[in-house]
């Protein structure tokens, strides 16, 4: 599985010969690419509908969306998806080569449209190349999508989703920072830790040699990730 960093909440996610795209926002500082310099994913999942995750979802259009159907119906009628898949928290479907559970996030959903729409639950992605339920061996990706911490990811992701991998957001004032980061990789057990939503703006900005410290001090033998933008990680 190869997960390639493209700043703020963006991961391509390669699973065989399937490709996932993740939040794509390609306005931050971190990566140097444009949306049309990348080919269409076969998959485009998004785990909330804050303009900062979904400012570039026109661009995919002709990929497979998967969002909660809140969030699904708006992308359809404003950005023209015709392949969607709407899903819900606790649910895993089959993507191509890959298995995606969705499973929710503490944060806030709202478009901030004259409309005010609400987009149903945050959610975080768990991608693996075997189904969970059968996943001793298999390689497992843990998007956690914008998110506090929370002992969903100590009490179920952890022991029963068995990530391998988990992106956590380190920018605190919208979600963790740094120490909560820390106790949600030790909680989720994972072998590689790597940072995300953090120095595309003014409030989040963080160094990252400060979320591994605080991994150390929480206990975790999980290796601190901390990718250049547009780089890629192999698990």
């Amino acid at each position: 599985m190869e997960l390639t960093w493209h700043g703020h909440a963006t991961w391509h996610v390669s699973v065989g010969e399937t490709d996932l795209l993740i939040d794509p926002f390609f306005d931050n500082p971190k990566t140097e690419l444009e949306p049309s310099d990348l080919e269409t994913p076969d998959y485009l999942l998004l785990t909330h509908g804050h303009a900062d995750h979904i400012a570039d979802a026109d661009a995919f259009s002709e990929a497979t969306l998967v969002a909660t159907p809140e969030l699904v119906a708006y992308c359809q009628e404003e950005f023209g998806f015709e392949d969607a898949i709407g899903m819900n928290l606790g649910g895993t479907i089959e993507c191509g080569d890959a298995f995606v559970t969705m499973h929710r996030a503490d944060h806030t959903n709202g478009i901030m449209t004259e409309y005010d729409i609400d987009a149903g639950m945050p959610s975080g992605f768990i991608i693996s190349d075997e189904k969970p339920e059968a996943a001793a061996d298999a390689t497992t990706f843990y998007h956690t999508g914008d998110t506090g911490l929370m002992s969903e990811m100590r009490d179920v992701i952890g022991p029963y989703l068995e990530p391998d991998a988990a992106a956590v957001p380190i920018g605190d004032h919208f979600t963790m920072g740094p120490w909560q980061a820390a106790i949600a990789v030790d909680w989720l057990d994972v072998d590689f830790a790597l940072p995300q939503h953090y120095d595309t703006f003014p409030p989040i900005e963080q160094d990252p040699d400060a979320f591994v410290d605080a991994v150390a001090e929480a206990g975790s033998d999980a290796e601190v990730v901390a990718l250049e933008g547009d780089e890629t990680f192999t698990i």
